[in-house]
């Protein structure tokens, strides 16, 4: 395993050992912030209604197609309520949650998938900061054209980093060379190829190991592939 990947799968155990003292109990969550799974299937068949009664069409806002795949096609939510739901979900955005409701796999599949915008919000802070002292904070490379962050030089006194949606991990945040801050999934995804051991072709972005067993996408993140230890590393582009 490379000198990265031990440090972070470090990172991974000191994030398990403290959760297990400064973790809720699940009762204690709050609504805004929990992915309900029943609330997800009820937005998938909304979404199903609607997409059959409209000829095909699917209840979603007009993004830039060169956006970020994983929200590229957030539900419209006035377009299936109240006439395929009955209200929106205590946990979407619109509705004072933490969540936006996004569909993937549009053109075969549309299925109903979250974006945990807690996230969203600490990038953008960065980057509105990003010019702070007149120039990127780049640090040493983790992947081709992909850096460390100089959070001392954006005026930080320790590194930020995110709660994962899919482990108590802090995964780390990185500055591409296009001056944009992205989450640092390789924690996450080192994990599941350890673990569950899948088989992987070079060349093909694993972040659908992050999703297909959760409700929440790796959005705000760049593309992973494996290289020849089977660890995850950013693809080059």
């Amino acid at each position: 395993m490379n000198k990265r990947l031990i440090v972070l799968s470090v990172m991974l155990c000191v994030s398990l050992l403290l959760s297990g003292c400064l973790s809720r109990p699940p009762d204690e969550k709050q609504a805004s912030e929990t992915p309900y799974p029943d609330q997800l299937e009820t937005i998938q068949k909304a979404v199903e209604r609607f997409q059959e009664q409209s000829g095909g069409l699917l209840p979603i806002k007009t993004r830039d197609m060169e956006i970020d795949q994983y929200i590229k096609y957030p539900i419209e939510f006035s377009k299936i309520v109240p006439d395929h739901t009955e209200k929106i979900p205590s946990n979407a955005f619109e509705n004072g949650g933490i969540f936006q409701y996004v569909l993937i796999d549009v053109e075969e599949n549309p299925t109903v998938k979250l974006v945990d915008l807690r996230i969203a919000e600490k990038l953008r802070d960065l980057n509105l900061r990003k010019f702070i002292n007149g120039n990127l904070p780049f640090l040493d490379p983790v992947g081709e054209n992909v850096y460390e962050v100089d959070f001392k030089k954006m005026g930080f006194k320790e590194p930020l980093t995110v709660e994962s949606p899919y482990s108590n991990a802090h995964l780390p945040i990185v500055v591409a060379g296009d001056g944009n801050f992205y989450v640092d999934y390789s924690i996450d995804l080192n994990k599941i190829l350890m673990e569950e051991k899948p088989e992987i072709e070079q060349g093909v972005d694993i972040r659908y190991l992050l999703s297909e067993n959760s409700p929440i996408l790796p959005a705000y993140s760049l593309p992973y592939t494996v290289n020849e230890a089977n660890e995850p590393v950013f693809m080059k582009k």
